[in-house]
């Protein structure tokens, strides 16, 4: 594989390098030109990144850079850049910075008055979107929600009102969770998709509602594996209802909900007022008390 690699002449600059998300015959001739031209690779984990360089058979020297090291780090990388050295970035896998440490030697480097240069490529945000089957002219990429579940449903609420599609990171042990809370706050019938291991063996896209979605889940157990959740709230795809049907759809859950209970899970789905269906809900009650009485 090696002779794909050509010799390019780089100047001194920080390059973002986007590696592959799993299969590693994703990484593009650029990035293999970058990697083994420059002097250093800064790594979010070394032994990752090395499967990688030795695949190609490029002998760049690695050296770490995380969350953890990055201020002690960030000078000594400016550092090098004032000698004219030539600098890769680069996170476990797919696009640096996309929920992955990086922006503040990003920031850093070019308020020191260096370019940074990026070698665009593989990431799991893109590659899920484009397969997923969702709206994609607007979306919002939240990351990894909190772990708490009281801010993790604060957090959703805060695009309640948005009309986007929304895509999460997760991971299978906090899947169900995440799922559950989107079905508290969105409703049961959310339309979701879940992509996992996406380029790799097991790669699976499973389209459903939330709460069918939640119901599989607990049945077979958590997914292994990375994890890419959309969520639909665009509203894209809903049929036009009748008034009656919002009436058949209060009155087939008030019996287990009451009239508060149904009138929010109605209000999600029709995208209606709570108050109004609320108020609805109660006339249809009262309605029904009177023809049983």
């Amino acid at each position: 594989m090696t002779q794909l690699i050509r010799s390019v002449d780089l100047s001194s600059a920080l390059y973002v390098v986007a590696t592959p998300i799993g299969n590693l015959r994703d990484i593009t001739l650029r990035a293999l030109d970058t990697l083994t031209a420059v002097d250093v690779i800064y790594a979010e984990d070394t032994r990752q990144t090395r499967r990688l360089l030795d695949a190609y058979g490029i002998k760049t020297t690695l050296r770490t850079y995380h969350d953890h090291n990055g201020a002690q780090m960030r000078p000594v990388i400016i550092e090098a850049l004032e000698k004219g050295e030539r600098l890769a970035l680069v996170s476990d896998a797919g696009t640096p910075l996309i929920s992955d440490p990086g922006f503040k030697l990003v920031r850093d480097v070019r308020e020191a008055g260096f370019d940074v240069i990026p070698i665009p490529g593989p990431s799991a945000l893109t590659a899920a979107l484009s397969a997923g089957g969702l709206p994609t002219d607007t979306f919002t990429f939240a990351g990894f929600l909190p772990v708490k579940t009281g801010q993790r449903l604060e957090r959703l609420k805060s695009f309640a009102d948005q009309k986007t599609t929304l895509v999460l990171y997760e991971s299978g042990n906090r899947l169900d969770d995440t799922v559950a809370a989107i079905i508290e706050v969105f409703g049961a019938e959310t339309e979701l998709v879940m992509a996992r291991e996406l380029t790799k063996m097991f790669e699976t896209i499973i389209h459903s509602e939330a709460g069918a979605f939640l119901s599989q889940l607990q049945e077979d157990g958590p997914p292994k594996g990375e994890i890419v959740l959309m969520v639909s709230l665009t509203g894209e795809g809903q049929v036009e209802v009748s008034e009656e049907d919002i009436d058949a759809y209060l009155i087939d859950r008030m019996a287990n909900l009451g009239a508060k209970g149904a009138a929010a899970e109605a209000s999600k789905k029709f995208d209606r007022p709570k108050r109004e269906l609320y108020a609805r809900a109660v006339s249809l009650q009262h309605k029904a008390r009177g023809d049983n009485g």
